[in-house]
């Protein structure tokens, strides 16, 4: 399925956020015109696609190895976490 406009909008977003004034947050809403929450569930989705990796690698790239460094991150803290003998 192709990329939207709001999907390579938030593509673009995620490429160049840290060089806006004031906070993630308040930009997302005032950009893309969704709630925080809603465009990590959206960007969560775009890395995962063949189109969105096409449009933008090196974004893309980086995000799914934050994705998969959290991922990895969740499981060993749950071992480290669990009581001796279970």
């Amino acid at each position: 399925m192709p990329l939207t406009d709001r999907d390579r909008a938030i593509l673009d977003f995620e490429r160049t956020w840290w060089s806006q004034p004031g906070s993630k947050a308040a930009a997302i809403q005032s950009q893309i015109g969704v709630s925080p929450a809603r465009y990590y569930q959206i960007l969560a989705g775009l890395i995962s696609s063949a189109e969105a990796a096409a449009y933008d690698p090196l974004v893309v790239r980086r995000l799914r190895k934050l994705q998969r460094n959290r991922r990895r991150a969740r499981i060993e803290g749950g071992r480290i976490a669990q009581p001796p003998g279970r």
